[in-house]
């Protein structure tokens, strides 16, 4: 989110100053009708400690608090939500440089929850980006002044301004593409510039080093080793010590803050013997190569890093930045940022699709494969519905858009990938913690390292190296790194497959599950069920069906989109006051009689006589029919009403192809199955049957799904798999939601997962990759903890050179990212 997309509203606001003695803050309060409710909010909020005064205004819905002390934001949100109603809050997004290790985030993080108003901040250090949940009213210049004050830049994305107009949703790729292309390649440009000029200053100081090993003594005079050295440390590396200056103005620590200390210690002993004239003790080799060695590292680090955004950046790429668009008859190109819903954009073969919409002229075949992970083109004709960013098979098609700019399946796409990969994993927290500890710790050990070389034996040039090599071996960047890169990776792989991880915790929750439980229809099923029998108790086939297609002619139910479809032909007498009974059927009058047509539940409810026809409403069940009754209603004497048989219809909905090869995928996880489903237990039995789903719950009401979805909960880690949108409690109700849908139509919020394509063998891929993201994960911590952990004791013992240390340190970030980089590789099973 931006400032543009959320403009200042009218109303008081909360203040943004830095806190200072006699807070105050103001925000809006939604949910408040009356003054019951005013003292309600104003008592929630007294109850808050070291809350002194509270007022809430009614008419302007807002709400006023004085403390002598800075009280939390969030403590302020929780005490409102427990009284009932809710306060104002969006969601902004800062991008952010001179990062480097897992102690920024946690300096920043810190910086940004001090700002009033803010309610929580989180800081990636792979995307380099904060995301902040502010009061509504907050200013976006507070927040960077805040990131400033702690020694970072930190800016709104590039093109905030703008993009809300035109529908790019306030992504930083909303910018030209000039611009996105253009400014990584300049600063990559400096920053390979800087490595090789480091690498040419350092080259003759390590060479009487490599001469040595074949007895050659190539050693340079001191002050010609001072010359090279000395603009390496200074000026090459005068990152480290700007960025170290602002951590110490900030009382905290960060990696350029450890290669500050360790390479100037090296630097000014070498310095201190040059000016005693002891030319045999000089180490300016060391410090300029641990310098260069480090440049390399961020270099190589870098370019890993922007191999795990690839799948983001490949998504972006399918926005075209123009449209063909039909106006009085005249093909007129016009940017895509003028592109209005309703207009005819002509797409000719090979070009990309400017927007969602509807075939209205011509037929072609589409490529979807970026966008859904389709491997092979689909048939798009007149009527049928074609996402932007596709590809343009053969054909010329005229489209009719549908949804253009933040609006688009791809926009949501792109914003869904942004939004998982800028959130945090739950085990990251931890690693924050230690990271934010970690640099005090390192110096404390330097320093012990130091005394105790130095005192026990007397040679304080060697403790000062034994000291160095242990400030830069220590390395918080793997710690910072090993999760967020994992995570980006793994959902960007994901994203390719067509596989749409929501966040952090859904992938990492998914990798637990035990149980998968599913809807039937149109998960299992096709979901195009057709009428399979009919069976009209008064003989008379033709007025039965005639009769139950007009009761649904206005339902969008599939059930009565097959009623219609079997009545095709057939003339249909009116309807009227027709009602649906959730979850039961529907009622309504036909030719002036009172019908309905429902569940065998529905009918037992009113105290029909099933009797004469349930043999046969059981093999039709038993064969995998869902059953439905064509009844009249009669008053009957005592103003009881009395049900009538007219027929009895069976349904077909075909199970999909590749279900039953999907059930067995899951069981060879080694994970349970359930189908969950509103059919009669016989149908479903029979469908769970030829699929090999391990349990069945049966007649179960759509309102009822969520319950026993939490009752399954209750046994281990459950995967719901629905549609989206009839699910969508169900869906919430477990551990991780997995959401099936087309990638256009399907409500991506309602799940942690969605899948672009009906198909339920990408529930397991889903699973597969949140197990191999969770696997590299704690391969990568376990390597940054342990390399930490023994690369410090063998330096503080004496048995690591500062350069060997130096490269190490230097390599340590970048092995985790290359074991960061294997996801890249996976595909789903499908495709293998």
């Amino acid at each position: 989110m931006n400032a543009a997309a959320h403009p200042t509203p009218q109303h008081p606001t909360a203040e943004t100053a830095p806190r200072s003695a006699g807070h105050s803050l103001r925000f809006g309060i939604a949910g408040m009708t009356c003054g019951s409710c005013v003292a309600r909010v104003e008592k929630a909020l007294l109850a808050v400690p070291g809350v002194d005064r509270a007022s809430v205004n009614l008419a302007t819905e807002t709400a006023e608090l004085g403390s002598a002390t800075a009280v939390s934001p969030a403590e302020i949100e929780r005490a409102v939500a427990a009284a009932g109603y809710s306060i104002a809050t969006r969601e902004m997004v800062l991008e952010l440089r001179g990062m480097n290790c897992g102690s920024c985030v946690g300096r920043i993080e810190k910086a940004l929850s001090a700002v009033t108003g803010v309610v929580a901040a989180s800081v990636n250090l792979a995307t380099e980006r904060a995301t902040v949940k502010v009061f509504d009213g907050v200013e976006p210049a507070a927040l960077i002044e805040a990131v400033e004050r702690a020694g970072y830049a930190a800016a709104l994305p590039v093109a905030a301004s703008s993009d809300d107009d035109h529908g790019d949703g306030g992504t930083p790729q909303a910018a030209s593409r000039a611009e996105t292309a253009t400014a990584p390649t300049a600063a990559m440009s400096r920053e390979t510039r800087h490595l090789l000029i480091a690498a040419a200053l350092s080259l003759p100081l390590v060479a009487p080093m490599l001469g040595l090993l074949f007895g050659e003594h190539w050693m340079l005079p001191g002050w010609l080793q001072f010359a090279l050295a000395t603009p390496v440390q200074f000026w090459l590396g005068a990152r480290f010590y700007r960025a170290g200056w602002h951590a110490l103005r900030a009382r905290s620590g960060n990696m350029d803050l450890l290669v500050a200390l360790g390479t100037s210690a090296g630097y000014g002993l070498s310095l201190y013997h040059l000016l005693r004239g002891d030319t045999s003790a000089l180490y300016f080799e060391t410090s300029a190569v641990i310098v260069t060695l480090i440049l390399l590292g961020k270099w190589l680090e870098a370019r890993a890093k922007r191999q795990t955004t690839a799948a983001i950046r490949a998504l972006q790429a399918l926005r075209p930045l123009s449209a063909r668009v039909l106006r009085d008859g005249v093909e007129t190109e016009l940017p895509i940022a003028q592109l209005r819903v309703g207009d005819r954009v002509v797409v000719r073969p090979g070009e990309r699709i400017a927007a969602d919409g509807r075939i209205v002229e011509g037929r072609s075949h589409v490529d979807e494969s970026l966008i859904t992970g389709e491997s092979l083109p689909v048939a798009r004709n007149e009527g049928e519905r074609v996402t932007g960013g596709a590809v343009n098979g053969e054909g010329r098609i005229v489209v009719e858009t549908l949804a253009v700019g933040a609006e688009s399946a791809l926009a949501r796409i792109i914003r869904l990938v942004e939004d998982a990969q800028a959130k945090k994993a739950p085990i990251q927290r931890l690693v924050d913690q230690v990271s934010a500890v970690f640099v005090p710790v390192v110096i404390a050990l330097a320093l012990a390292t130091l005394l105790g070389w130095g005192l026990s034996t007397g040679d304080w040039n060697q403790a000062i190296l034994n000291a160095v090599a242990v400030l830069v071996i220590a390395c918080p960047c793997a710690l910072g790194l090993a999760t967020p890169t994992a995570i980006m990776a793994g959902t960007g792989a994901a994203a390719r497959a067509g596989l749409l991880i929501k966040d952090a915790e859904a992938l990492e929750l998914a990798h637990r599950i035990d149980t998968v439980a599913f809807d039937k229809t149109g998960t299992l099923t096709v979901g195009e069920p057709v009428l399979a029998e009919l069976i009209a108790i008064d003989g008379d086939r033709d007025a039965a069906l005639a009769q139950a297609a007009a009761l649904q002619s206005g339902s969008e139910h599939p059930l009565a989109k097959a009623v219609s479809e079997a009545a095709a032909g057939l003339t249909l007498p009116s309807a009227s006051a027709v009602v649906a009974v959730p979850g039961r059927g529907l009622r309504g009058r036909v030719d002036g009689h009172s019908l309905l047509l429902g569940s065998t539940r529905m009918l037992e409810e009113l105290g029909a006589e099933l009797s004469p026809w349930r043999a046969q409403a059981e093999r039709l069940s038993a064969s995998g029919h869902s059953v439905s009754w064509l009844a009249a209603e009669a008053e009957a004497s005592g103003g009881a009403a009395e049900v009538r048989l007219l027929a009895l219809l069976g349904f077909r909905d075909a199970p999909r192809p590749d279900a039953k090869a999907a059930i067995a995928r899951l069981h060879a996880l080694g994970l349970r199955t359930v189908m969950i489903s509103g059919d009669h237990a016989g149908a479903a039995r029979s469908i769970a049957d030829a699929l090999g789903i391990d349990e069945v719950r049966a007649d179960v009401l759509p309102e009822q799904k969520a319950a026993v979805v939490a009752e399954l909960a209750r046994r281990g880690t459950v995967a719901m798999v629905g549609d989206g949108v009839n699910d969508a409690p169900a869906l919430a109700a477990a551990d991780v939601g997995i959401a099936m849908g087309s990638g256009t139509d399907v409500a991506m919020q309602a799940a942690g997962i969605t899948l672009m394509r009906p198909q339920p063998g990408l529930v397991a891929d889903a699973i597969d990759i949140s197990r191999r993201t969770t696997r590299k994960i704690r391969q990568n911590l376990f390597w940054a903890f342990g390399y930490n952990v023994v690369g410090i004791a063998l330096a503080a013992i004496g048995w690591l050179d500062p350069i060997i240390a130096a490269a190490a340190m230097a390599f340590s970030s970048v092995s985790v990212l290359g074991n960061t980089l294997l996801l890249r590789r996976w595909r789903p099973a499908d495709s293998r």
